[in-house]
């Protein structure tokens, strides 16, 4: 019992100790895999490892921070303010590394919250604050988890998009297209048509909102065969 008391009041004393030292790395690893391994399951390219390496990081500027002037100035604390404001701000760039930006699309943006809330997890484990890095992990996996099934059952993911089609003669009867995205509980806000009466081409642009789990492969074959078509492409509404 003695050994498990003093063992707490190393890890909570302000002093850095290889004891201390030790433990809060550990802790911070632990927390930010369990982040990763959520991220990683839904099948970002920032997984365990990476975000196990930033909350680590920060777990360690933060201790170099307090060990420091403790050492060499002879102070019982140091400033952890400054090393905490650079490496919040030096993790940006990790996050943006995170978002992928393509047609239309960006991706990522969760991840990249997580990259900053892990850095701020590492930050609560190098000044001490164990249990609010814990029970932050936890909420930090309910709004991950929990949040994202309430909003589907909710039917709060949908999002806007564009399917860009080409017909190879001259449509003008919309209303297959519109029955037809109906029946995949796709909700169509507007078209833009575009004709090419001397090539015989229509260019058709549905913006619609659609839910994330909307077969759109299943949806474009169908749309392919309702008339002559030579193009169509799906991209997020800008």
């Amino acid at each position: 019992m003695n050994i498990f008391e003093d063992f707490l009041a190393t890890i909570s004393d302000t002093e850095v100790t290889a004891t201390s030292a030790v433990f809060k790395l550990a802790l911070s690893l632990l927390l930010g895999g369990i982040v990763g391994f959520e991220r990683k399951r839904k099948g970002q390219v920032a997984g365990a490892r990476t975000f196990a390496l930033i909350s680590m990081g920060a777990t360690l500027a933060m201790i170099v921070s307090i060990y420091i002037p403790q050492v060499y100035l002879g102070l019982k604390n140091g400033d952890p303010g400054r090393v905490a404001a650079q490496v919040i701000t030096g993790v940006g760039f990790l996050g943006a590394g995170a978002i992928i930006q393509t047609k239309g699309s960006v991706r990522g943006l969760t991840t990249a919250a997580g990259i900053w809330m892990v850095a701020a997890l590492g930050l609560a484990v190098g000044v001490g604050l164990y249990w609010v890095a814990v029970i932050s992990t936890v909420l930090i996996l309910f709004t991950l988890v929990s949040l994202e099934q309430y909003e589907r059952h909710a039917k709060l993911d949908w999002e806007g998009r564009i399917i860009h089609l080409r017909a190879g003669e001259i449509v003008e009867d919309l209303e297959r297209y519109k029955q037809l995205l109906g029946q995949y509980n796709v909700a169509l806000h507007n078209v833009l048509v575009e004709y090419d009466y001397g090539g015989q081409k229509t260019d058709l642009k549905f913006v619609v909102l659609a839910r994330s789990t909307t077969d759109f492969v299943s949806l474009f074959a169908r749309m392919r065969n309702l008339y002559r078509t030579e193009y169509i492409s799906l991209q997020n509404e800008i």
